[in-house]
Parts: C-alpha cells; structure tokens; sequence
C-alpha cells in the first residue's frame, strides 16, 4: 500500500507532472491522418512509452512511411519546441505536491520518454527542475519505458532496492512493466488515458486523479 513516508519517487512528464498529453497524441495522429495511414484504437496507450524518437521508428518500420525515423522526429520536434518552452502548464497542485514531499526528505526523479531539450526547458519555465535529484529520459538509457531494465537501472544508480521505488506514470504499459519489475506504481488520471483507468486502479498502489491526493 501507498505511505506518505515511502521516500524514493520516480515521476514521469507528459500527463503526470504536466498537461502535455494532448498535444502529443495530436500531433502524432495528426502525422498518420495527413498520410493517409490507418492505426488501431488503442495506438496512444502503446506508443506513450517510447518516447518521440521511438514512435518515429515505429511509424517508419510498421507504417512504411516515406519519411525516414530522423525525418519524422526532426518534424516532431520542430512541431513541439514552442509548445514545451512556452505553453505546456503542470497540473493541479504539482508544485505543491512536490514541494510537500521534498520538505518531508523524499527523494523525487522524473523517468519521461521525451527527449532533454523539451523535458529540461519545460520543467525549468516552471520552476520545478531544481525539485529533483535526477531527471532522465530514455535517451540516458537507450531503450523505453516499455523495457522492464530500465527500472533495474535506475534503481542501480538511485542505490536502492526497485522494492524501495514507486513510479508514478499515466499510461498502463509503463505501471505494468514497472509493477512487473519489483516497482510500486501511482496512476495518474489524464483525458488522453481516461479508457484504461480501471485497469491502471487495479494494478496501482494508488491511483490520484490530482497531486493534491498524493499528499
């Protein structure tokens, strides 16, 4: 079960610390409706985790565009810089949050699969970036969120046991592998993940639908 007093807190960006979710899913639908190219319903719970890079690679090999991998990340980013500098907000009462539990000697990490440019600028503009002791993308470690070592290895480099660390994410796939892994999950309520809810309550110690609940 989830206590406050549990110490090591592994946050993910998109729909959990901020209300980015939405401008992910449309521009990533976006791409496919432009092209012509039809996708199954449940596309955004399975392309979360990967990361922009991960699905332009994914569109490339399943898809067969005619844009390369490159192409389409470099187009995604260019679409999302602005969005993440200047507009993307957190959600209700993560700073607070946050700041609750970083005066209670939690030690708080974001694990997001967007890349550093925007996951760094965003949290940065909001005042939240020096909150935490590491922020990494799955870029650090060269695979998803969907790879079940990539918990083993950040439970390495935080020197504890994967038992000791609770991931706090929106999408299903990521609090599976997690809770697959030896983690503790939070689920978080996003619209873009409103479908897969009860299935994130069963498999979560805990599910919030605000951060004010996580204090």
């Amino acid at each position: 079960m989830y206590e406050l007093n549990e110490k090591i807190y592994i946050f993910d960006l998109d729909g959990t610390l901020v209300d980015s979710m939405r401008y992910g899913v449309e521009l990533s639908l976006g791409f496919l409706k432009k092209n012509g190219i039809a996708y199954p319903d449940d596309i955004v719970t399975n392309l979360t985790p990967l990361g922009f890079r991960g699905v332009a690679k994914y569109y490339e090999e399943h898809f067969g565009t005619k844009m390369s991998a490159d192409e389409i990340f470099a187009y995604f980013q260019e679409c999302l810089t602005d969005v993440y500098t200047h507009q993307i907000p957190a959600k209700n009462n993560v700073e607070k949050a946050l700041k609750v539990l970083k005066s209670k000697g939690c030690r708080l990490n974001v694990l997001t699969a967007s890349p550093h440019d925007l996951t760094d600028a965003c949290l940065k503009r909001l005042g939240l970036y020096d909150l935490f002791e590491n922020v990494w993308t799955i870029e650090d470690f060269a695979t998803t969120k969907a790879d079940p070592k990539i918990y083993d290895e950040v439970a390495r480099l935080l020197n504890a046991k994967k038992a000791e660390c609770i991931m706090v994410d929106d999408n299903l796939h990521v609090l599976q592998t997690a809770k697959g892994a030896g983690m503790r999950t939070i689920g978080v309520f996003d619209e873009t993940s409103a479908e897969t809810e009860l299935q994130m309550r069963a498999i979560s110690d805990k599910y919030i639908t605000d951060f004010a609940e996580l204090i």
